[in-house]
């Protein structure tokens, strides 16, 4: 649901860019699924447990060569300048959420926003800026490109402990056993320094079911859920408000209408 939700909301951006939408890819999950130690994707084996580490990342570094080659093609130092500048970005971004992951440091919630919007948020930015520079539209979808980012991430570090989805498709509350400091662990452990459990546990990395499900409990417990719903809501009606602003999109008003469905049935 994730990515086909990602790549629908980048395709209804494409219907208001004329560009066309069967030139969007992401191919970055692979090396995502290496760095993070996933097991599954969509409930499927990811694809390093299944052609070996060294072919995985061989493959996904040649699309994404495979993509700059195609910029070339569009003879736009603006445009080879874009695609440099939101790789880097998204780089950065993830090597944040690695950095903070492997030294056992909690971000606050506004460094953690920063990182979203370069790592998640970049690839929307990098097919915006993209469109922008041949589309006829003059309106700026930037700022709506790092809304969506905030909120896609925000929604999937939700989903992954909570929904039932996230249960079957991906290992019951991954982020658990990466160890990934998502947005609800953040703020159990800032709004509740006293109570170390939820620190502990993320540092164990387990593979426990029990542990992770008292680990939910106490999110729960700390109203952690509660307030990452309330923030969801928030950066849904200011998309909503964003895609207004700029004309309307029933495409992309339809895409936000499936994600609210998608964290709200919990």
């Amino acid at each position: 649901m994730e990515e086909i939700t990602k790549l629908s909301c980048l395709c209804s951006l494409s219907v208001v860019a004329s560009i066309p939408s069967d030139k969007i890819v992401d191919v970055g999950k692979p090396i995502d699924d290496i760095e993070d130690n996933s097991i599954l994707r969509r409930g499927i084996p990811v694809a390093h447990s299944i052609y070996g580490v060294a072919s995985t990342i061989n493959a996904a570094n040649y699309v994404f060569f495979l993509a700059l080659e195609k910029v070339l093609t569009l003879e736009s130092t603006e445009a080879t300048a874009v695609y440099t500048e939101q790789s880097l970005e998204l780089h950065r971004g993830q090597g944040l959420e690695i950095y903070w992951r492997d030294n056992f440091t909690c971000p606050s919630e506004e460094e953690y926003k920063i990182m979203t919007v370069r790592k998640t948020g970049g690839l929307f930015m990098l097919a915006v800026r993209l469109m922008q520079l041949f589309s006829q539209s003059k309106y700026d979808f930037t700022k709506l490109a790092g809304i969506l980012g905030l909120y896609f991430q925000i929604r999937d570090d939700y989903c992954n402990l909570c929904l039932q989805e996230y249960t079957e498709n991906k290992s019951f509350c991954e982020d658990l056993t990466e160890g990934k400091f998502s947005f609800p662990i953040i703020h159990a452990i800032h709004t509740h320094p006293e109570d170390k459990q939820v620190f502990n546990i993320l540092r164990q990395r387990t593979r426990d079911i029990e542990v992770k499900r008292y680990c939910v409990s106490l999110l729960e417990k700390f109203g952690s859920f509660a307030y990452t719903r309330d923030i969801l809501a928030s950066l849904d009606e200011e998309a909503r408000n964003e895609v207004r602003s700029l004309g309307g999109n029933p495409h992309m008003e339809a895409v936000l209408d499936e994600l609210l469905l998608t964290w709200k049935s919990k």
